[in-house]
């Protein structure tokens, strides 16, 4: 019994879902982790042992808020790439690439941008998951370009 290939174009779907669930992980994860074990407080107060617990407070609500924004972005970009790729839209492609580029930058930024008394602003934790989906989204940008070219 021979079994026929997934076409590239859904191979690419089933890798910009996997990059969706990331990203909802990734969005969810500081929010979660701010009203459980709060790791970016620790994360604040590490860098900044003499501020005041009002201002930790803050610079962990700006963080958290920041990534969570960051998150729902990405979401809506990964509903855009995925509508387009279903319906074989001419721009899915040019528009899944750039939405890629974006996203790898925030994740890259995120994981070494440092400030003041942070060696990195996001944690670790945080910046690396946030980077999970990059990895789904290179994915399905080869397989995109490696597909047939859409016919008008």
């Amino acid at each position: 019994m021979t079994t026929a290939k997934m076409p590239v174009d859904r191979r690419a779907t089933v890798f910009m879902y996997v990059g969706l669930a990331l990203t909802a992980i990734a969005t969810l994860a500081p929010v979660l982790d701010m009203v459980t074990v709060d790791t970016v407080t620790d994360h604040v107060r590490n860098a900044y042992p003499n501020w005041p617990d009002d201002l930790v407070a803050a610079d962990r609500n700006a963080i958290v808020g920041y990534l969570a924004v960051v998150g729902v972005l990405g979401i809506a970009g990964w509903l855009l790439a995925i509508a387009g790729v279903r319906r074989h839209a001419r721009w899915a492609r040019a528009v899944s690439t750039i939405m890629f580029v974006l996203g790898a930058i925030i994740a890259l930024t995120d994981l070494t941008l440092g400030g003041a008394e942070y060696s990195v602003i996001v944690p670790t934790l945080h910046g690396t998951l946030g980077m999970l989906p990059t990895v789904a989204g290179l994915a399905a940008i080869v397989l995109l370009w490696r597909a047939k070219r859409p016919t008008p």
